[in-house]
C-alpha cells in the first residue's frame, strides 16, 4: 500500500518529502493509517487533532492516542477543543456543519501560523462513492458526479486510491492502533444511510462498486474538463465587461443550443442555481426589464443585452452636504471648487462637469439616488420632464439608472450627476459665485457618475 500511497501523491502533485505537511488526524482508522503512511515514507509532518467536545471521555481517549502517536514518532502535534455545540447553535448550522467550519478554520491558521503548505485528511474511495451519491440523491450538475478531488484550497487527500477495505488491511497488517467513533455505526445521518443501507445494497449488484463509481467520477472528470473549456469559449464570445457589470449579447446566447444546463453552467458563477437557470433562460427570451436576482448578482435583459451587476452590499443611498467643501468628501466626486470668473469657464458640454450658479444653492445639500416621479428641467429647457422618460431616451439599463445620483436642493433637482444639470441652477454672465463639480468616471453608455 505504502507504493500506491506515494505513486498516488506523484501523479497527483499533492506534496513533496521537503513541504511541511499538516495532517488532520482524528484517531480513526484512515487518518491514523495516513499517518502511518506518511511517516513510512520518510516525511516528518506535523499532526494537528480536533475535540469537539461532543462525546465525553471518547473524545479524550481519541486525543491522547493522536497524541501518543505524536510523540512516538517525534512528530509537532497541535490540539484544540471546540464548543462545537455553542457555534452551532449561535451561527444556526447543523452539528456536523458546525464541526467542519471550525476544524477547516483552525487548520487554515495552523498552516498560516506554522509556515505548512498543505493540510492532508484522509478521504479515501468509499467516503468519495458515497459522496457522489449524496450529490445524485439531492440533485447535481456534472461537478457534482465527478467525486473529491485529490487537492484544492490548501487541502490535499492522499488517501482517495485505497478503499476502506485497503485500508483495514493495511492497519492489521502493520498494527496501526486506532480508536472507532461509534457514531459511525448510526444511522440518522445521511452519509451512514449510504454507508450502511444503500451500499450494502449496491454491492449486491457490483461487489465493486466503490470501484465502477471511481472509474465513472474519473472519465466525467475529462468530459467536464472538456466542458469548461466550452462553457469558457462561450463566455468569452459573447459578453464583455463594462466597470463593475458583465454585459452578455442577446443575439450570441439566442444562437445557442440554450437548454437550462446550458443556462446553469454559464451563469453558475453569477449564483444561477437549477432551479433559477430555467428562469433566467425565459428572461433571455423576453422583453426588456426582465431580471433574475441571486444571493450575488442581479441579471436584467435590457434589449439587445443582458446585464449582471453585483448586489450593492449596503453602503449609503443618501448623503447631506453642508457646504461647498462637503461635495468633495462625496465617493463619486473627483473635485469641487468656488470661482467668481465666468469669463474663464470651459463650457464645453462635458457631462461629467457641472457649473452651477451656488447662491441658488440652499444647504444642506442632498445627493441621492432617483426615485420614480423625479421630474426636472434639461438643462437648455424651460418646461420640466419626468427623469423616467429623460433615462429612457437615454437608453439607461435599470442597473444603471439604480446606480445614478441626484443632487436635490429644496426639493429642486439640480444635477444628474456625471449626466446633465437642471436649467435652473445653470449659470450665466450675472452669476455671482460659480461651483464646478467634476465627477469620477464610471464606465457605462454616457454615464459617468
Amino acid at each position: 500500500m505504502l507504493h500506491e500511497f506515494l505513486k498516488y501523491i506523484r501523479e497527483n502533485r499533492l506534496a513533496s518529502r521537503k513541504d511541511r505537511i499538516l495532517l488532520a488526524v482524528s484517531g480513526g482508522i484512515d487518518s491514523m493509517v495516513m499517518a502511518d503512511l506518511f511517516v513510512e515514507a520518510g516525511f516528518s509532518p506535523g499532526i494537528a487533532h480536533c475535540n469537539f467536545t461532543l462525546r465525553g471521555n471518547d473524545a479524550d481517549l481519541d486525543e491522547e492516542l493522536v497524541r501518543h502517536f505524536a510523540s512516538d514518532h517525534g512528530l509537532r502535534f497541535h490540539s484544540v477543543r471546540f464548543d462545537t455545540k455553542g457555534y452551532a447553535s449561535a451561527n444556526k448550522l447543523s452539528i456536523q456543519m458546525a464541526a467542519r467550519e471550525l476544524r477547516y478554520n483552525w487548520f487554515g491558521e495552523l498552516r498560516h501560523e506554522f509556515n505548512y503548505r498543505v493540510t492532508a485528511v484522509a478521504h479515501n474511495k468509499d467516503d468519495n462513492a458515497e459522496t457522489i451519491l449524496i450529490n445524485l440523491v439531492r440533485g447535481t450538475g456534472i461537478t457534482g458526479l465527478t467525486g473529491i478531488k485529490p487537492s484544492g484550497n490548501g487541502i490535499i487527500r492522499p488517501l482517495l486510491f485505497a478503499t476502506r477495505k485497503d485500508i483495514e488491511a493495511y492497519s492489521k497488517e502493520k498494527g496501526v492502533p486506532f480508536r472507532e467513533d461509534s457514531s459511525n455505526a448510526e444511522s440518522k445521518y445521511t452519509r451512514n444511510k449510504i454507508r450502511h443501507l444503500v451500499i450494502p445494497v449496491l454491492k449486491e449488484i457490483n461487489p465493486s462498486v466503490e470501484e465502477s463509481i471511481a472509474s465513472t467520477a474519473s472519465r466525467l472528470k475529462g468530459t467536464l474538463e472538456i466542458f469548461v473549456n466550452y462553457i469558457e469559449s462561450i463566455r468569452k464570445s459573447s459578453s464583455h465587461t463594462r466597470g463593475d457589470e458583465v454585459i452578455f449579447d442577446i443575439r450570441s446566447l439566442k444562437s445557442l443550443p440554450l437548454t437550462d444546463s446550458m443556462v446553469f453552467e454559464l451563469f453558475r458563477q453569477y449564483g444561477i442555481n437549477a432551479t433559477t437557470a430555467g428562469n433566467l433562460g425565459k428572461v433571455i427570451n423576453g422583453r426588456t426589464g426582465g431580471q433574475v436576482i441571486t444571493h450575488s448578482s442581479r441579471l436584467v435583459r435590457n434589449r439587445g443585452e443582458l446585464i449582471v451587476t453585483p448586489l450593492e452590499q449596503g453602503g449609503p443611498g443618501e448623503y447631506l452636504v453642508e457646504n461647498a467643501e462637503g461635495f468633495s468628501g462625496l465617493p463619486f466626486i473627483a473635485s469641487a471648487g468656488l470661482s467668481d470668473n465666468y469669463q474663464d469657464l470651459d463650457l464645453k458640454g462635458d457631462r461629467s462637469v457641472a457649473f452651477l450658479d451656488f447662491e441658488k444653492l440652499t444647504f444642506p445639500v442632498t445627493v441621492r439616488k432617483w426615485r420614480k416621479g423625479d421630474m426636472f428641467f434639461p438643462f437648455g429647457m424651460k418646461h420640466s420632464r419626468k427623469l423616467s422618460d429623460y433615462f429612457i431616451d437615454r437608453k439607461f439599463s435599470l442597473p444603471q439608472k439604480e446606480k445614478m445620483m441626484l443632487m436635490e436642493s429644496e426639493g429642486k433637482l439640480v444635477w444628474i450627476i456625471g449626466e446633465r444639470i437642471d436649467d435652473r441652477f445653470r449659470v450665466t454672465p450675472a452669476t455671482g459665485v460659480i461651483l464646478r463639480l467634476e465627477s469620477k468616471e464610471w464606465p457605462g453608455p454616457g454615464i459617468i457618475i
